[in-house]
């Protein structure tokens, strides 16, 4: 931290802000100079303030307690940093106004026109203009053009800043329902698509704003969660100053799952964080954010969330179902890889940027303790290729035993029909989820796809992997990538699984849908195993469709050949997903700073525990570290 920080410990109070005017333009808004700062649910907090080069000044609250902080009842729901603004216009019906009649001819050819600042609230998010200009005119010369002009529309402010990019941002669409907030996880491939371009701001911004989030008492039907919870998603909202007819303020209006649909908070946006965090700081060089005290703080908080004792036996996380991008009824309760995979990124990620001290070293040794159980059990038990599947074809069952070789009880009967005639004699894929007596065989892309990024599959594993996606071209891409699982669920199972879903119908939305967002997490994993070829592939057929498509949601169909029934148009992390894997081609060394290498201190770990325990031994007198 800079030795030039103010720190002052508050309960509530009120601290000058300079005005925010853009060089060069005339303000949409006329900030008032105060900005309030209420009181978080921790025991000790301290404000700590101060002016950056722009002379914007910022105000972050810093967790005293740095492990093991404790909860004090909560008041009431706390209110974030809020600036207050007189005048704010929103831009969004002229946008619309104005795309309609582009869309009627085809794509939006001049979406270029319009500046950042021009960008559409959606109702309730701000925009502002640069530099005094609301329209540039701009000729759109490729496929890229066109996303780049669509992701900056997207783009949501705060205080006149950028904070995220909205879900979707279809101009035709006058049911939004949450697609006009930030998500946490569309957000990171509009993060990465920012860094690639050389533009830091917006994603610094995310990170502290969402951290800031993370402090806020959650609640649902009196009960509230752990603490480190990020929130699935916040909106920016125009609301009326109290005591001042004339005036609003811009307050940040989080939801951690209890408006969602289902009531399921989101287990993946802080792991999604943490993996942000540590690209912003490969891609920028600036380690001062991860080394900030708050930001330690909010790794520190997730980890100890994830790492809590519990009664499961397994080191991988136990979920609850719909609490990741499948975020609705599926069958993936338990143990899905997608979380999985998610969760070892996050462990590896948080590893290099914990700053070693006293308080913190019974935490890295418990998350290092987790990364070598949680790689032996995703790498033994949840691998199959034709040579264990013929294994699990042959298991007895009913072993009781420390030396079982069925662990799981799995019943040979439980191998699905389809798996028989679609398994490769050349390839194979970790499975969707492991828990007692179940196998669930679904192919699961994102799962797979981020275990070879992260290391969580071996080498050869990984390979195989991307072989399945090589020999099965005609399920898995098709004539759009990328099916997010396969196979559909249909008839009785998914009557049953998915309590007859009717937007999880066979073939759709997260049922066997094709979402062109998978494009880049494809694209990392071909550009480690040096094997990009198959994503330039995938690209190709991707820029087919999505322009003439209108930049769908997802694709219906086992073929990708129908936009979804309930698709979003504009969808943020179509339009991200394609220019991240683009830019990636066109950079493959980039892609270090998502990309987890297995290192030798870890590798060795791996020999000596299966060495030690091989099969499941009982050891006696093993230590156990408590976080």
């Amino acid at each position: 931290m800079a030795a030039a920080e103010v720190a002052t410990r508050v309960v509530c109070s009120t601290v000058p802000l300079p005005v925010y005017m853009s060089q060069g333009s005339s303000s949409l808004f006329s900030f008032k100079h105060s900005i309030n700062i209420h009181k978080y649910g921790y025991r000790k907090w301290m404000v700590q303030g101060f002016l950056n080069s722009s002379q914007e000044y910022r105000v972050n609250c810093v967790a005293m307690s740095r492990y093991g902080i404790k909860r004090d009842a909560y008041n009431k729901r706390s209110k974030s940093c809020s600036c207050n603004c007189i005048g704010a216009e929103s831009f969004r019906e002229v946008f619309r106004e104005d795309l309609d009649a582009r869309l009627k001819n085809g794509t939006p050819k001049d979406l270029g026109d319009y500046d950042k600042g021009a960008v559409a609230d959606n109702g309730l998010a701000s925009g502002r203009q640069d530099n005094g200009q609301s329209f540039r005119r701009a000729d759109l010369n490729s496929l890229e053009d066109e996303a780049w002009q669509l992701l900056k529309a997207s783009v949501v402010y705060y205080c006149g800043n950028p904070v995220g990019t909205i879900a979707a941002n279809d101009p035709n669409d006058s049911n939004m329902l949450n697609y006009d907030q930030v998500f946490i996880r569309d957000f990171i491939p509009s993060g990465i698509a920012f860094l690639l371009k050389g533009e830091y701001e917006i994603v610094r911004n995310f990170i502290l704003h969402t951290l800031q989030l993370q402090s806020w008492e959650k609640t649902m039907d009196c009960h509230s969660p752990g603490q480190g919870l990020m929130p699935a998603s916040f909106k920016v909202r125009t609301v009326p100053l109290e005591g001042d007819d004339s005036a609003t303020e811009e307050v940040l209006d989080p939801d951690f799952g209890e408006a969602a649909i289902g009531r399921v908070a989101p287990v993946d946006s802080g792991l999604w964080w943490i993996i942000l965090l540590r690209a912003y700081g490969k891609c920028t060089g600036d380690l001062s954010v991860q080394e900030r005290v708050d930001v330690q703080t909010g790794i520190e908080m997730i980890l100890k969330l994830c790492l809590a004792d519990g009664f499961d036996m397994f080191p991988t996380l136990l979920v609850t179902d719909g609490s990741c991008m499948i975020d609705r009824r599926m069958g993936i309760h338990g143990h899905p890889l997608e979380i999985q995979a998610l969760f070892c990124s996050a462990l590896l990620c948080a590893r290099e940027m914990l700053t070693p001290e006293d308080a913190s070293a019974d935490l890295i040794r418990a998350l290092e303790n987790r990364l070598v159980a949680l790689s032996i059990h995703i790498r033994e038990y949840y691998w199959v290729d034709m040579k264990k599947l013929n294994e699990i074809y042959r298991y007895k069952t009913e072993e009781y035993s420390f030396d079982a070789v069925n662990k799981f009880n799995i019943y040979p009967d439980q191998i699905p029909h389809w798996l028989v005639e679609w398994i490769p004699q050349k390839g194979g894929y970790l499975i969707g989820n492991l828990q007692p007596a179940h196998m669930d065989f679904r192919f699961f892309s994102l799962g797979n796809l981020w275990s070879i990024v992260c290391s969580l599959a071996t080498g050869e594993q990984s390979h195989a992997i991307l072989d399945l996606v090589e020999g099965k071209w005609s399920d898995l891409v098709a004539t759009m990538p990328l099916k997010i699982c396969y196979p559909a669920l249909d008839g009785q199972e998914w009557r049953i699984i998915t309590g007859s879903d009717p937007k999880n119908t066979p073939w759709s939305y997260h049922n066997g849908g094709s979402w062109p967002t998978l494009l880049w997490q494809l694209t990392v994993a071909c550009i480690k195993m040096n094997r990009p070829e198959i994503a330039e592939r995938a690209i190709k057929v991707a820029e087919k469709g999505l322009s003439r498509d209108k930049w769908p949601e997802y694709y219906d169909t086992k073929g990708a050949r129908f936009i979804g029934k309930q698709a979003r148009l504009f969808q943020t992390w179509s339009i991200a997903g394609y220019l991240v894997a683009k830019l990636l081609i066109d950079n493959p060394s980039a892609a270090n700073m998502l990309i987890n290498v297995e290192d030798e201190e870890l590798m060795n770990a791996f020999s000596c525990a299966i060495t030690s325990n091989h099969r499941g031994k009982r050891r006696k007198g093993a230590k156990r570290f408590i976080v």
